[in-house]
């Protein structure tokens, strides 16, 4: 959890931002908000709320956070979900939503305390809301991944629980589905004050790339995520060895795994075989806690790549974006967001479009300046964690004045 305070951001947001959260504060602090999630480590979620967590509590907003709780089996099963729901081809079979059922229903029995506000994200513990009649509040189910056009047997599964909730959340509206409920866009954000994205001198960033033993004289290409099919590890490796053809560089493919995703394991190991014995190739598996690691990683790049295949929403295009790297990445998802195609990054479909825009790059240094600077900016507007904690504070206003007219006095 974070020791700083709301006051530490000013510098970086502006005193509007912050003056305008005390007003909209003072209008909910007659509530507890609860977040319910799936893993207390690993994954963007649990990188949000810790953070946020306690700058909300800072707020004078009681707010508190719990973790389901789920054998190897039921994580299985919420990855095959996962997959499912973002349109890949998985063999869903009744013993695999009676396993759902039955961890909903050890976590039903175990989780006893709720908030005025409950907001439950993604679909591992979507069934919670079975619990709602009897403690009453507001949920809202938060939908961190793309369900556009999943497979219709799981959202059909999921999709009773769902509409059970007040309201759903999405990272943007292209990730929604038709649904009898209200739904309200709020996309993730950063801490631009977090272990991973502070400021670090060059002296710390070249320790960590001594420690890696990456070359600090040569070009780095860099893609930092979860060992996941869906964030195309292999795809990078192919461009890479395209980018070789033209341009001398490392590459580096660093990530960790998360509780809930039980694949990454045979992920890291199928990267490590394509990658063979290419001493400029430096596959990392990272241990949580990580993140001053990352953050030298990233800074020490000279490209940053995400080239998802699918992709929810993308921090680490955000974390990149804030330490002004010029950033590649694919055309899906919150990516298309944040990559504003030419001026705040490229967006490509290809391991052979990811490896010319590299090329490009390495050969424009003014080019990877320009758009690393607009990036930055990009962030500062948009996705920093002040932002995101506004628009729960305003979610929980219109939740308790549903089908009021709002007015919200936002200068002090």
């Amino acid at each position: 959890m974070t020791d700083h305070h709301l006051d530490d951001y000013r510098p970086i947001v502006g005193d509007q931002v912050i003056d305008e959260l005390h007003v909209l504060a003072d209008h909910v602090r007659h509530r507890r908000l609860q977040h319910i999630n799936s893993t207390s480590v690993g994954g963007g979620v649990a990188e949000i709320l810790t953070r946020m967590v306690p700058l909300l509590r800072d707020l004078g907003i009681d707010t508190t956070w719990d973790v389901i709780k789920g054998n190897q089996a039921f994580f299985a099963v919420t990855k095959a979900f996962h997959n499912a729901l973002h349109g890949g081809k998985e063999s869903i079979t009744e013993e695999m939503l009676d396993v759902f059922r039955e961890t909903t229903a050890m976590n039903l029995a175990d989780l006893n305390d709720y908030g005025d506000v409950v907001i439950v994200h993604d679909p591992q513990p979507a069934g919670l809301i079975a619990k709602r009649p009897e403690v009453g509040g507001r949920w809202i189910w938060r939908c961190h991944i793309d369900v556009a056009t999943p497979d219709p047997r799981v959202w059909n599964f999921l999709q009773k629980y769902v509409e059970g909730y007040d309201a759903s959340m999405f990272s943007m509206p292209d990730f929604a589905q038709r649904l009898s409920i209200p739904q309200y866009m709020v996309p993730p954000s950063i801490d631009p004050l977090s272990d991973k994205n502070r400021d670090l001198t060059n002296d710390e960033v070249q320790a960590v790339v001594a420690r890696y033993g990456l070359d600090p004289e040569r070009p780095i290409v860099t893609q930092i995520s979860r060992f996941d099919r869906l964030k195309d590890p292999l795809g990078v490796l192919a461009a890479y060895r395209l980018i070789r053809r033209r341009h001398d560089c490392q590459l580096l493919l660093a990530g960790g795994g998360a509780t809930d995703d039980p694949e990454g394991e045979e992920v890291l190991n199928e990267v490590r075989e394509a990658a063979g014995n290419d001493p400029d190739i430096h596959v990392l598996e990272l241990p949580p806690f990580s993140d001053l690691d990352i953050n030298a990683l990233v800074r020490a790049s000279t490209i940053v790549m995400q080239k998802s295949i699918k992709e929810g929403f993308g921090l680490t295009v955000t974390e990149a974006l804030w330490k002004r790297k010029a950033v590649i990445g694919g055309a899906v998802g919150g990516i298309r967001l944040q990559l504003l195609d030419g001026v705040t990054g490229f967006l490509v479909h290809s391991p052979e479009g990811a490896a010319n825009r590299a090329i490009d790059l390495l050969n424009d240094p003014e080019l990877r300046q320009a758009v690393g600077d607009a990036g930055r900016e990009h962030v500062r507007e948009n996705f920093l964690t002040t932002r995101h904690m506004r628009d729960y504070l305003l979610l929980m206003l219109a939740m308790e004045h549903q089908g009021e007219e709002l007015s919200v006095l936002t200068t002090r």
